[in-house]
């Protein structure tokens, strides 16, 4: 594992990434000099993210090279940068040491004592609710997370960070690029194994590898029948299948417009957001804050007042009786789970996806329709846009278009509106006066601000 401690000044490539950002922003918080470039950056204008990190203290430059200095201790890369980059090239005719993000993260995790949230749906989440507990319980916690918490967005930060002052830290732990295997967590969180990115029986190993790296107390969701064959021990686990001998059982849940409700061992809770899925990832940083020595009253108290996350079933409004919500949703499982939480908001559900990368995509479209086209009621539809494409090399002999027809084939609802921009006059004459406008995808920086534009223009 690579060894930063006598490192000072940290260059960024990438550094407006989401998980880029995290990092950059938490050395800012003990006290190093940090720096970065991204392609999204011009010389023209600053967009809101740049004006973000510069006000965190980041110094940051357009992606041409020349802010790597001599005087740059260590550059790290994002997964998405190729060595091609004129800053990788730059850095190494300098003999400046590159790592990759996961690289940085896993070594910060043996500097604080770290919970480690892993799982293919719900990890994001589950860390912010699992913050916030630890926060009201007055713990001061860490977090490096994967996307924005609303209390810290409203503080006017980025939002998926906080270094904190206490011995806690928490970090989600991604699997999609393998980098899982190098954290070794005190504490470990499986949530759930869903085929997203990798086959079953590769995430499996890998899942694996995370369980035996866990120092400590490794948890799973025991109601999860692929999470549960790594359980190390049942007093640790949680699940909604009160017939289990986990630890933690959620029972009773019941869904009421944008709230829900439902028990933990007996203990009331509420929360502002929508479907099981939430549940369960409630559940999940219930039962790491119990372990922790926070009481259930507690967790049930500060996560009555939990605000959510960026693009996380996100209620832009309500407009003419059309509930417009923004979601991250962007594999199978994630995406049936969506639909399904707003199926219980109205009688109808217009569903809008933009797939990301030809290659998952292409791993994934029989996944897709199965579950999107298994879940939708006959009122319910779904559109798509063409796939995002974010640079690369890529075979593009798929289309969203594919999927659509597939969907069609199991006499789904489903249109196909090749640009985006066409979507919303596309759509009018869909929308009634009690239905909600559900817009998903990942990957994808703009989606906010179509999502916004969406909203605006209804």
């Amino acid at each position: 594992m690579v060894d930063i401690s006598g490192c000072k000044n940290f260059f960024f490539i990438g550094v407006a990434g989401t998980g880029m950002s995290a990092l950059a922003q938490y050395l800012v918080g003990l006290g190093k000099n940090v720096s970065g470039s991204d392609r999204y950056f011009t010389n023209d204008s600053k967009n809101e993210t740049q004006v973000k990190l510069e006000e965190a203290g980041i110094r940051c430059y357009v992606q041409n090279g020349e802010a790597i200095t001599p005087g740059i201790d260590i550059v790290i890369a994002s997964a998405a940068i190729e060595d091609t980059v004129t800053e990788v090239r730059k850095a190494r005719q300098l003999n400046i040491p590159i790592i990759k993000r996961s690289e940085l993260l896993a070594y910060i995790a043996t500097t604080r004592r770290t919970i480690a949230v892993a799982g293919t749906s719900g990890k994001s989440t589950t860390s912010a609710m699992l913050f916030d507990v630890l926060k009201y319980a007055g713990m001061q916690p860490g977090i490096i997370s994967g996307a924005g918490l609303v209390s810290l967005i409203k503080e006017g930060k980025i939002g998926n960070a906080e270094t904190g002052n206490g011995e806690w830290l928490v970090i989600e732990a991604d699997e999609s690029d393998g980098s899982i295997v190098q954290y070794e967590a005190e504490i470990g969180v499986l949530l759930n194994i869903d085929k997203d990115h990798k086959e079953i029986d590769v995430l499996m190993d890998i899942f694996d590898v995370f369980k035996r790296n866990t120092k400590d107390i490794f948890i799973v969701n025991q109601s999860h029948p692929l999470a549960a064959k790594l359980s190390k021990d049942n007093r640790y686990n949680f699940s909604v299948d009160e017939n289990d001998d986990a630890a933690f059982i959620a029972t009773d849940f019941k869904q009421k417009g944008l709230d829900i409700q439902f028990k933990i061992n007996g203990i009331d809770f509420s929360l502002h957001t929508v479907g099981r899925h939430n549940m369960e990832n409630a559940l999940a940083a219930t039962a790491v804050a119990a372990l922790l020595g926070v009481p259930l009253q507690t967790c049930a108290q500060a996560l009555k007042s939990y605000e959510g996350i960026y693009r996380r079933h996100q209620l832009l409004g309500e407009k003419n009786g059309v509930i417009v919500i923004d979601d991250y949703a962007h594999n199978p499982a994630k995406c049936a789970a969506s639909i399904a939480a707003c199926q219980n908001i109205a009688p109808k559900v217009i569903a809008w996806f933009q797939p990301h990368g030809y290659g998952p995509t292409r791993f994934l479209r029989h996944d897709f329709v199965h579950d999107i086209g298994s879940i939708l009621r006959k009122e319910d539809e779904i559109w798509m846009s063409e796939i995002f494409y974010a640079g690369g090399t890529a075979e593009k002999n798929i289309s969203a278009n594919d999927l659509i027809g597939d969907l069609k084939a199991m006499h789904a609802s489903a249109f196909f509106v090749e640009d985006r921009n066409d979507f919303l006059d596309a759509v009018r004459s869909h929308l009634t006066n009690n239905c909600v406008l559900l817009l998903m995808g990942a990957r994808d920086p703009s989606l906010e601000h179509f999502a916004k534009t969406t909203w605006e223009n209804l």
